[in-house]
């Protein structure tokens, strides 16, 4: 076991599987306390089960660090503050707050039922807030620093299918980026992953019609998913916890395996300026001229299939 995180306490949602479980073991090898958060239920979010979270505690204990488990669903506002009394009953403290719980209901937008959109953005968008909520109230009212980190995608780049999970996942960064400006004055750095890597929910059936479907490129692209371990993820998120990362703040993180990238922030990359206000014949004029002209429509209109 390493020091780095010797003494501190850390919470895990999704722990019991997958990137979360990777990364509660990660924290826990550099000497953390976790407090392991998994409702056990399925991909789709249905159902409930203890023994992830029961099993990923034992896992932890036999490295020779502390964990606790904890069931409760993540959708629930009073679930944030139940978790984070849990640590500060059990060990007194808080300084870690690991986002990762997350679930897919995939479906191309004009199929998507309005349950489907509502369940994903509960868990993945407001099961982030809940925790984090309740974190930062801590983290304030203590003056202690901590630290954040949430789960964004690549799929919140864009991705057939996954309309609710892009939204919730690009949402997520955007929380980062206001979290990390609200809470830097107390000490608390705040940043996202947006981690690749073999899961239920990456290799459900679901997905993999949709590799199968692509053809052999999409057969391709599953071949080296499958190679993208879970548990390639915790190192980066653990070493995010530390002082070596003080300097770290607001920022999102590619990680998967072989590749740890850091994002640029968004930034206006041309622009045209008026001293009068606009109108559609002055937009017309100018703006393809001097910027959009270049641009090209990447997904066009396609001939209906046979």
């Amino acid at each position: 076991m390493g020091d780095r995180l010797k003494g501190r306490v850390a919470i895990v949602t999704g722990a019991g599987r997958g990137i979360g479980r990777g990364e509660a073991l990660a924290l826990a090898s550099e000497g953390a306390r976790v407090i392991v958060n998994d409702l056990g239920g399925e991909v789709d979010g249905s159902g409930g089960a203890k023994s992830p979270a029961d099993e990923v505690v034992d896992e932890i204990k036999k490295i020779g660090s502390e964990a606790i488990p904890n069931y409760d669903n993540v959708v629930q506002f009073a679930t944030g503050e139940k978790i984070v009394k849990l640590a500060l009953d059990t060990w007194g403290q808080l300084d870690i707050l690991i986002n990762n719980a997350g679930i897919l209901r995939d479906r191309m937008l004009f199929n998507m039922a309005e349950e489907e959109w509502d369940a994903v953005i509960a868990v993945h968008l407001k099961g982030h807030f809940n925790l984090a909520k309740h974190a930062c109230m801590y983290f304030r009212q203590e003056r202690k620093p901590g630290v954040i980190i949430n789960t964004s995608s690549t799929s919140g780049l864009g991705n057939p299918g996954q309309a609710n999970y892009a939204a919730a996942k690009e949402g997520i960064v955007g929380m980062t980026r206001t979290i990390a400006r609200e809470m830097g004055r107390y000490g608390v750095r705040c940043n996202a992953i947006r981690p690749q890597a073999a899961t239920r929910l990456t290799l459900s059936d679901d997905m993999r019609r949709r590799f199968e479907r692509a053809g052999e490129a999409g057969m391709k692209m599953l071949a080296e998913l499958e190679k993208q371990t879970p548990e390639e993820i915790g190192p980066m998120v653990a070493w995010l916890c530390t002082d070596e990362a003080a300097n770290i703040n607001g920022r999102t993180f590619m990680v998967r395996a072989g590749l740890i990238g850091l994002y640029s922030e968004p930034e206006i990359i041309g622009s045209i300026e008026t001293e009068k206000p606009w109108s559609v014949d002055a937009i017309s004029d100018i703006l393809p001229k001097q910027v959009t002209g270049s641009l090209a429509n990447e997904w066009p209109a396609q001939p209906p299939k046979e």
